[in-house]
């Protein structure tokens, strides 16, 4: 049978920190999961921002 309760990998949203300093529209969000065992505190991943045309620090948001 199948063990109840919850999972330890949960979905997480990345959201852009440098695009907020800028006048440019959009919001880059990237969603993907973690391990929250073994990663308990917030992700922190470089991605690209599609609206800036470069790699900029993602960090988890709620």
């Amino acid at each position: 049978m199948a063990k109840k309760g919850k999972g330890n990998r949960i979905q997480v949203i990345l959201e852009c920190t440098e695009q907020k300093n800028t006048n440019v529209p959009g919001i880059s969000r990237y969603i993907t999961t973690k391990n929250r065992k073994n990663t308990p505190d917030r992700l922190e991943l470089r991605k690209y921002n599609p609206y800036l045309k470069r790699v900029t620090l993602h960090k988890e948001i709620k």
